[in-house]
C-alpha cells in the first residue's frame, strides 16, 4: 500500500479576525518604540519587622539595619531586586530620605549580611544585641508637690501617698448595716 497522498491545493493564510497574521505582525512592528535607555527595574516590595538584633529577615536570610535610626518590632520596607536588598523606613524622616541600609542579596538561606557599622556605639557582648532607637531617654522628672484637692492628686503618684485617708473602727460599719461583728471563735452557748 503506497503513502498517504497530500493535497495539492494552496494553502490559504491563516486569518484572526479580518487580517493575515502576517499582515498584523509586520503592522504591530512598525508601531512599537524603541526601547527605554534604563531598564524597567522589577523588585520585590515587603514589609518586615526589625529583631532585637537589628537584622531583618527576608528570604530565608538576615540583613543588619543601623540601631541608632530603628527600635526593635519596627516595621521597615525591603525592596529586593535579583542582585541587591535595600531596607527603607515606611515613613520618611527629616530630609525626607528613607534609605536605612542597602546590601547585596545573599545566594542561599541561613545566611547573615551584616555591615559592622551599623552595630557602632552600641556595648559589646550580649548587651549589643540591643537596638537603641532614636528616641533619647526621658530624664526622671523629681516628685512635685501635691497638687491642689484629692482628686488631682490622684493623678500624680506621689502626691497619693500624700492624700489624708479617714480612719474609723470597723464596727462604725457593722453599726450601719445593722449586722453583728464577725468572730472567729465559735460561742459556747452555740455549741451546746
Amino acid at each position: 500500500m503506497a503513502g498517504r497522498c497530500r493535497s495539492t491545493r494552496p494553502r490559504q493564510p491563516v486569518r484572526r479576525g479580518r487580517d493575515v497574521i502576517g499582515e498584523r505582525a509586520a503592522h504591530d512592528h512598525a508601531a512599537l518604540k524603541p526601547l527605554p535607555v534604563t531598564p524597567y527595574l522589577v523588585a520585590e516590595r515587603q514589609l518586615r519587622h526589625v529583631g532585637k538584633d537589628c537584622l531583618v529577615a527576608f528570604d530565608g536570610n538576615l540583613y543588619s539595619v543601623p540601631a541608632r535610626r530603628v527600635r526593635p518590632r519596627q516595621l521597615v520596607e525591603i525592596r529586593a531586586t535579583k542582585s541587591q536588598v535595600t531596607l527603607h523606613l515606611t515613613a520618611p524622616q527629616g530630609r525626607g530620605e528613607t534609605l536605612l541600609a542597602a546590601h547585596p542579596r545573599a545566594v542561599g538561606r541561613g545566611i547573615r549580611v551584616v555591615d559592622e557599622k551599623h552595630w557602632d556605639g552600641l556595648p559589646t557582648g550580649a548587651g549589643r544585641r540591643v537596638t537603641t532607637g532614636d528616641v533619647p531617654p526621658q530624664p526622671r522628672r523629681e516628685c512635685s508637690p501635691a497638687p491642689a484637692g484629692p482628686l488631682q492628686a490622684l493623678f500624680n503618684r506621689a502626691a497619693v501617698t500624700q492624700v489624708e485617708v479617714g480612719r474609723r473602727p470597723l464596727s462604725v460599719y457593722d453599726e450601719l448595716t445593722g449586722t453583728r461583728p464577725f468572730t472567729t471563735c465559735p460561742s459556747t452557748k452555740e455549741s451546746s
